[in-house]
């Protein structure tokens, strides 16, 4: 059994996510995570929501409320979102609670005394019209390296690169688009040169493993080459006040030096919240615990270099040294799992041009697992995919109802008529034993496809095996057999069929979490096959106010194999447990969202 450490991306909480969001970060950590559990992993699974920086400010003035008002707002419509997905959490909290801001404090003055946080006098962008600061996103221009308009001040989509406002051609404010007006101004910057030895040997120890996406090991490689000191402040009033800078609030920690640091501070609130304040440290400290940190492909660079740039700096890893702190010698991450970007209809997401399909909005009108289903069969996993109304249609009525729906359905329905309870097996011929076979060998393949982060040749691999399970439906025709001398031979045929759907069921679960739990009840089990996360409302553990957080007793969950099923439990006449969707919510869907029809 192995310590496995889930750190799940944080959603930023400028408004609702959407499903790009989730296809990302949200449904293939739980995925992953489900899985891990049910194979005997002690797993941590946490994140929460990032609330300090620019975008959180800008969206408060044009609503006129405080940054605080709106990150309390999102804040809960993202956890109400993400619990209605189905998402494991352990922990999900957020960057404004009085315990990450102790934490990150206390990363930054280790990471300074152990000399990587070196002060310099750089050029600042303000606007000329209102005299404030203008962060380095919300700048934009012409790439400098690969001339791509559109370009941040803080890094190039299209080539990857990261870039100061500085190096932009013909910079404009997306605020207002006034050309900014650079100052000078005094940060701290992480000495990333100092640490570039260090993080360049990390990579090749993760790329010798061969578990790395390719994409992402050559990436991370690659921004190694022009590596340069990165500020980790900013001139700005809202997030965390930097350590020994208090007398000056207008400058704050840079926000993606404080939200990767979420990742330890969740699990040390996590553990304060179950009573042993040290448990987290067996995730953390831990040289043999295993962590994979999931996330969009434009989060990479924040997770194979700044944060583990900054582990190691606490650490006293780099070329000047140094010793850890009070929180001792921190484990790096052992996978970066990046998806790629998920578009809609053909199009790049944009919550500001109204591209875009919240959360909410789908598990308004769809169940949760059609959704999860959809981005586990074809969602980014290692290329970008595209989410399209017809293609989420056909998917949940020919794959789900048609394909799991059918055969759970059918199975219970000719048990509920024939016997009304699982029945025993009498002798097992050929036919039956080759599907038992089969279906006993995929929790072998599944799994190990689940654990190295190909999901959707996973799921595609159960769904095989569901045909299997419907082939053998056709082939055996127990429906046929309704005399008393063919009775013996159908009621094993059903016990097969009750078998084949349990030890699916258990496959499924991950992926499907509610349906999961319906199927365990329409073939009469008891047990909860796949746990589900609950909301509970916590009061700060360091400062006042109280917030929601996404919790869950994970721990008793079926062993992931085999399970005999239960001779004599009751099975009732089943309803449908997926619902199949009228091909005119497509056009319906596209009125919506403004798309022209092709």
């Amino acid at each position: 059994m192995s310590t496995v450490l889930s750190a799940v991306a944080w959603p930023y909480a400028n408004g609702p996510r959407h499903i790009g969001h989730v296809a990302g970060f949200g449904v293939p950590s739980d995925v992953f995570s489900r899985y891990m559990r049910m194979a005997g992993h002690d797993v941590l699974m946490i994140s929460g929501t990032d609330e300090h920086g620019t975008p959180i400010l800008v969206a408060a003035d044009q609503e006129g409320i405080t940054a605080r008002e709106l990150a309390d707002r999102n804040n809960r419509v993202i956890v109400e979102d993400l619990v209605n997905l189905g998402l494991s959490y352990d922990l999900f909290t957020r960057t404004t609670s009085g315990n990450h801001y102790a934490i990150v404090q206390e990363m930054f003055t280790t990471v300074r005394d152990n000399g990587y946080m070196i002060e310099q006098v750089t050029r600042g962008a303000i606007s000329p019209s209102t005299g404030r600061t203008l962060p380095d996103r919300y700048i934009e221009g012409t790439c400098p390296l690969c001339k791509t308009p559109g370009a941040r001040g803080d890094q190039c989509d299209a080539c990857g690169n990261q870039l100061d406002p500085t190096d932009l051609i013909a910079p404009v404010s997306r605020i207002n688009g006034e050309t900014p007006k650079f100052i000078e101004t005094t940060h701290y910057f992480l000495d990333l040169p100092a640490l570039a030895d260090a993080l360049g040997a990390w990579l090749d120890e993760r790329e010798a493993t061969g578990l790395w996406r390719p994409n992402v090991i050559r990436f991370s490689q690659n921004i190694l080459k022009d590596i340069k000191p990165r500020a980790m402040t900013r001139d700005i009033d809202w997030g965390i006040p930097v350590p020994g800078w208090e007398d000056q609030p207008t400058k704050r920690l840079y926000v993606w030096f404080d939200a990767v640091i979420g990742y330890l501070s969740a699990s040390i609130e996590w553990a304060r919240r179950t009573g042993d304040p040290e448990a987290w440290r067996k995730w953390w400290n831990d040289p043999e615990a295993l962590s994979y940190y999931f996330m969009g492909k434009d989060n990479i660079v924040f997770h194979s270099q700044i944060w583990p740039a900054e582990l190691i700096a606490h650490n006293g890893g780099g070329s000047k040294g140094g010793k850890p702190g009070r929180l001792g010698t921190l484990n790096l991450p052992t996978e970066v799992v990046s998806s790629e970007f998920l578009t809609m209809e053909g199009k790049k997401f944009s919550s500001s041009k109204g591209v875009v399909i919240y959360v909410r909005d789908v598990l308004e009108r769809y169940q949760a697992d059609a959704l999860r289903y959809f981005i586990s069969a074809a969602g980014p996993e290692n290329q970008d995919a595209d989410f399209t109304w017809s293609e989420f249609v056909s998917r949940t009525n020919n794959e789900l109802v048609a394909g799991w729906g059918n055969l759970v359905n059918r199975t219970a329905a000719m048990i509920a008529k024939n016997v009304g309870e699982v029945p025993a097996a009498g002798e097992f011929t050929d036919a039956d034993n080759a599907l038992l076979a089969k279906i006993t060998e995929g929790f072998d393949t599944v799994g190990n496809l689940i654990r190295t982060h190909r999901q959707r040749a996973a799921i595609s691999e159960i769904m095989h095996l569901v045909g299997e399970a419907n082939a053998y439906v056709s082939a055996t025709e127990p429906f046929k057999l309704k005399s008393e001398e063919e009775r013996p031979r159908l009621l094993t045929i059903l016990h097969v069929l009750a078998q084949v759907v349990t030890d699916l069921n258990t496959m499924l679960a991950p992926f499907l979490p509610f349906s999961a739990n319906e199927v365990e009840k329409v073939l009469g089990g008891t047990l909860e096959v796949a746990p589900m996360p609950r909301i509970e409302e916590v009061d700060d553990l360091d400062a006042d106010g109280s917030y929601p957080i996404i919790t869950g007793d994970y721990t008793n969950v079926p062993a992931w194999g085999h399970r005999p099923v239960t001779v004599g439990a009751p099975v009732a006449k089943p309803k449908p447990i997926f619902r199949k969707l009228d091909p005119n919510i497509i056009e319906e869907e596209l009125e919506r969202l403004g798309v022209d029809k092709q």
